[in-house]
């Protein structure tokens, strides 16, 4: 049997929390978040923006960044609104989602750029 690499995470370690999707492995670079919209864009869900303080990362409630956009298919606009969200809130995580209309769901929620604990 394979050796399972436990991640070291705690309440009180604010930095050492796991969540979403991509959460156990390196940020993502510009390339990266790039292919992940060029995703959620080919399948035709809509994307969203939301971002919160990292020690609220756990909570079920983020702040939305504007409205979902519906119906967005520009890649560089879509990337630009991710761009706008963490320079505005540079301190905050901010997560990237596809809503998909037909399951009524999030299709993909990730963590594209990860907050500094203050």
């Amino acid at each position: 049997m394979s050796d399972m690499q436990d991640y070291k995470s705690s309440l009180t370690d604010v930095s050492s929390r796991k969540f979403e999707t991509f959460s156990y492995l390196p940020e993502m670079n510009a390339d990266q978040i790039r292919k992940q919209i060029e995703y959620i864009v080919s399948k035709g869900w809509n994307p969203g923006i939301e971002h919160t303080e990292p020690e609220n990362a756990f909570s079920n409630y983020w702040y939305m960044w504007k409205l979902p956009m519906f119906g967005e298919t520009d890649v560089d606009a879509i990337l630009a609104e991710c761009e706008a969200c963490h320079k505005a809130h540079p301190n905050n995580h901010v997560r990237l989602l596809g809503f998909d209309n037909y399951a009524q769901s999030a299709g993909a929620s990730m963590v594209i750029y990860r907050g500094k604990p203050v």
